[in-house]
């Protein structure tokens, strides 16, 4: 919601105030001229008495770019969009910019580089960053240069630009990327360290330093020589015009980084397609060899990445905000996952009294002011959702005059808002090239805040309203104004010249960015992560109710890409993410730097959990993922609230539902008498919702459906599947599990089956399936008790040829934390793992469970089994405790927000082998009761 306001007395736990300088006034606008767009339009021009984008004083603004590069439409909203959008009047380079693991900041004399790797609790323990600290800068010899612009960029990938008349510097820097690329004239190459090096590696034009405990590797054209003189080091070029630096995650990983030291990365592009209930997404670098013929690289996934690839890592990893990063040595990599459903709406239920429901419906239809009073893009915008949600609810219980009013209530908003010269319209800024609807809100003119949140809810409500009126959304009407909000929005195309590509969302990092100039000391933000998601589920929609695939399957990219990233650095579903020291469960705001418990607008606990809930919608499911996360999400905030949930209870509840609906639905009977809904919501769609839920079962994100307009709900053991067929001929739709579905023309239907159960007969004398002191080992690092993810498998690295018997070496880690327990007399740890060598001969997995029984960082228990020899066959083989401990020190007690921890690694043997995960027989059983 309201991402990046000015900051109010409650987001004061951010301190990230920049100074600023004032420019003066804003100019005024010039004279509209209307520009078509079917039966709509919208200006040229800002209408009279507003602003388009300025400094934090109020001055115009326009991109800071340089020649080459100021054509084209600039990607605001970025991770790195403060070296184009000068926000302040003072700073005309850079705020901090955290590509991961390497943090950024231009200066005159060059690009600051740091690997931050301890964080920092701030702002009273409500916010977690690894801030930006330089370790060096890099740079020419003698570079004074007065501004830094953006030269190039590519999908997650920048150039900034210096130049102060005699000397020229670019620098390529990323997300993932240990790199950093330099190309420079008038100068020699200079590194200016932050204090003095310690050399530990001196071979002429490679250079290997350690600055604040981090390790870098300098690469200067063969020839050359680097100089160490204090904290300077330069080397000359050679009459070559290259060099770059690369963070090292150890010393000894020099050889391999110094192969990829000259294939210089030139862009960087993702390529998505969505088939059959899957989500496929390569990530891709192209290169340039500046030495040899070398054009591979290295670069570090995030957590939501590696969790989902096939492809080969190496053993080496990074620190970052995000959890741990893990290396590929490669220039491209794939990840897959399943396509998160998204319907119109839930599906019809026994559970729904329609006459209640029908009441619910009319007070919302006949409402004096069905819009609240609502004028600016955000609100109208939430209006906007509020009625979409009820349209299909009122033509499930065949209300179809009231369906009819409110789809003529929306029509009617949409068309004020898509027509030039009223007291609402959108205009184009060709400077910014940006679409800005005015009134505007929130940041949403001057700072380009916030466009895919606002944006969101006019596209989703011109998908319902497609739904039942296609004429309506023709491009010869309306569907031309809705497609040109979703081009400033979420473009997919990279020649469009009038608007950027995938404007706010970051295709690497995940998810999107709030801020349109990025200028925090801690990055750029987003806080209504589900308001993101909101447009993606509207492009689902939208795209399948008027036959465009393109925009149908960009929207399933979108939603299933940042639902995970969500899961991960938003609600740290695996516990794998937020420091130890970090206070919380879930965060309000994801920075560049970190995150933090809080908003833009209150501390209020209700509205720092809710605020990535909003708007509830049939995109909201994929939150049923991670049923224990929204548990524990729902627990925090009543301890934090003091109580359940007061003021936003309805979306509380219907969060909840997701995980338990039969709690959610006691809250509603005992609280749904005296509250008013959140502005978005209505009485008539949590009832619906939560009674709905209640009837059908949570949803069931373990089978997905050949079309994204699907889904299913399970309730005690009974699978409910339902989809939506747009298409104008009945379609069989298929499930995962094996079911299919007969779904007629242009509805939604639904069917039941049995849902699959655990191993009903597990070995009495191993842990049987995850239950309350027995726990999964998944993909990922996690120990969990939920039983409903996905089976695979672990790579566990090799022993390289040495006998590490005895003590972990490169350790493939499983671990849950908060953990209360009360230790059950004569028990003791059980595990149960398939392991499987392939054909390699004479390796052994071992295994090591740790204990830190409060939770304070250090380990009071732990044992060490012996190692299981594996055969040189092909096949998965089962190692249990059976083996006998090798060795155990400390003792156990009971456990009150304690920490558990599996390690398995390779004690012998000269390859890998692998450990399967998320399946009944990947389990460790805790002697606590």
């Amino acid at each position: 919601m309201q991402a990046s306001l000015s900051r109010p007395a409650a987001a004061a736990v951010l301190t990230l105030a920049l100074a600023a300088v004032g420019l003066g006034p804003a100019a005024s606008p010039a004279v509209a001229a209307t520009i078509p767009a079917g039966s709509g339009s919208y200006t040229d021009s800002r209408p009279a008495g507003t602003s388009g984008p300025t400094t934090n004083t109020g001055a115009p603004v326009t991109p800071k770019l340089t020649a080459a590069a100021k054509d084209r439409p600039v990607p605001t909203n970025d991770w790195w969009s403060s070296l184009a959008y000068q926000r302040y009047g003072d700073n005309p380079y850079s705020t901090p910019m955290y590509g991961h693991p390497l943090t950024y900041q231009a200066t005159s004399g060059g690009l600051e580089v740091g690997y931050p790797t301890t964080p920092t609790i701030v702002g009273e323990g409500r916010q977690y960053e690894y801030a930006h600290k330089a370790d060096l800068t890099v740079g020419l010899n003698g570079l004074n240069s007065p501004d830094t612009k953006a030269d190039d960029w590519s999908d997650w990938t920048v150039t900034p630009y210096w130049s102060d008349g005699t000397r020229t510097l670019r620098t390529t820097i990323g997300h993932g990327m240990p790199f950093v690329y330099a190309k420079g004239s008038g100068g020699d190459a200079r590194i200016t360290t932050a204090g003095t090096p310690t050399v530990f590696a001196d071979n002429g034009n490679v250079l290997g330093i350690t600055v604040a405990g981090h390790h870098y590797a300098l690469f200067a054209p063969t020839g050359s020589d680097w100089n160490v003189s204090g904290t300077a080091i330069t080397a000359g070029l050679g009459g070559k015009d290259y060099f770059s630096l690369a963070v090292l995650p150890s010393t000894d990983a020099l050889a391999t980084y110094r192969k990829y030291a000259f294939s210089f990365v030139t862009g960087s592009k993702v390529a998505w397609e969505s088939t059959g209930g899957t989500v496929k997404a390569t990530y891709s670098l192209t290169t340039e060899a500046k030495e040899g013929t070398e054009r591979g690289t290295l670069q570090a996934l995030y957590r939501h990445q590696w969790l989902h690839t096939s492809d080969a890592l190496t053993p080496y990893t990074y620190v970052s905000p995000r959890g741990t990063m893990k290396v590929r040595e490669s220039a491209s990599f794939t990840t897959s996952q399943k396509n998160q459903g998204v319907l119109p709406a839930l599906p019809a239920s026994t559970g729904v009294d329609k006459a209640r429901l029908t009441g619910y419906l009319n007070e919302v239809a006949n409402a004096s002011d069905p819009f609240s009073g609502a004028a600016d893009t955000y609100w109208t915008g939430k209006a906007l959702g509020r009625l979409a949600q009820l349209v299909p609810v009122a033509d499930q219980i065949g209300q179809t005059g009231i369906r009819d009013k409110l789809l003529g209530l929306m029509k009617g908003r949409l068309q004020e808002w898509f027509t030039a010269g009223g007291a609402s319209e959108f205009s184009y800024d060709k400077d910014w090239k940006t679409l800005t609807g005015y009134p505007a809100s929130y940041g949403s003119d001057t700072e380009l805040n916030d466009h895919h949140f606002h944006y969101s809810y006019y596209v989703y409500a011109a998908a319902i309203v497609a739904q039942y009126d296609q004429a309506w959304a023709a491009d010869s009407a309306w569907g031309t104004m809705v497609k040109t909000l979703v081009r400033d929005t979420a473009n997919p195309s990279r020649t469009d010249s009038a608007y950027p590509f995938l404007r706010g969302f970051d295709v690497y990092a995940g998810h999107s960015w709030a801020s349109g100039h990025q200028g925090f000391a801690a990055g750029n933000n987003q806080e209504s992560s589900s308001e993101s998601i909101n447009l993606s589920a509207g492009l689902v929609l939208w795209g399948a109710a008027t036959g465009d695939t393109g925009l149908r399957d960009l929207g399933s990219y979108l939603l299933t890409t940042e639902s995970e990233a969500i899961t991960q650095y938003w609600f740290d579903a695996d516990q794998q993410v937020f420091p130890g020291t970090f206070g919380h469960d879930t965060v309000g705001m994801v920075w560049g730097s970190g995150g933090a418990y809080s908003t833009w607008w209150t501390a209020n606990p209700e509205e720092i959990h809710g605020i990535n809930v909003l708007p509830v919608t049939g995109g909201s499911l994929h939150l049923a993922r991670e049923k224990a996360a929204i548990k524990r999400n729902i627990a925090e905030m009543e301890r934090e609230n003091g109580g359940p949930a007061v003021e936003w209870r309805d979306l509380l509840w219907e969060f909840e539902s997701l995980a338990d609906p039969a709690a959610a639905k006691a809250k509603w009977d005992a609280g749904n008498g005296g509250y008013s809904p959140e502005q978005g919501e209505s009485k008539a769609h949590t009832y619906h919702w939560i009674t709905t839920l209640d009837s059908l079962g949570a949803p069931d994100l373990t089978v997905s459906g050949n079309i994204p307009t699907s889904a299913v709900f399970s309730r005690n053991g009974v699978r409910t599947y339902a989809a939506h067929n747009y298409d104008s001929t009945a379609r069989t739709v298929t499930f995962s599990d094996g079911k299919t579905l007969s779904v007629p023309a242009r509805s939604t239907a639904t069917g039941t089956g049995a849902g699959g159960d655990p191993d009903p007969d597990p070995d009495p004398e191993e842990p049987g399936p995850s239950t309350g002191n027995t726990f999964r080992l998944k993909s990922g690092g996690t120990l969990t008790t939920a039983t409903d993810g996905a089976a695979g498998a672990d790579t566990l690295a090799s022993a390289d040829g040495v006998n590490r018997d005895g003590t972990p070496y490169r350790p493939t880690v499983y671990e849950i934390k908060k953990v209360d327990g009360t230790l059950a007399a004569g028990a003791s740890t059980a595990f149960r793992l398939r392991v499987d060598a392939g054909t390699r001969v004479g390796l052994a997995p071992q295994v090591r469970v740790s204990y830190d029984l409060t939770g304070d960082g250090t380990f009071d228990r732990t044992e060490t089994y012996r190692y299981f020899a594996t055969d040189p066959v092909a096949g998965w083989e089962e190692y249990t405790q059976a083996v006998g401990t090798a060795a155990v020190t400390g003792s156990l007690g009971n456990l009150k927000a304690g920490t558990v921890r599996l390690e398995i690694w390779n004690a012998l043997g000269n390859g890998t082998s692998q450990v399967q995960t998320g399946t009944d027989a990947a389990v460790v059983k805790i002697p606590f009761a």
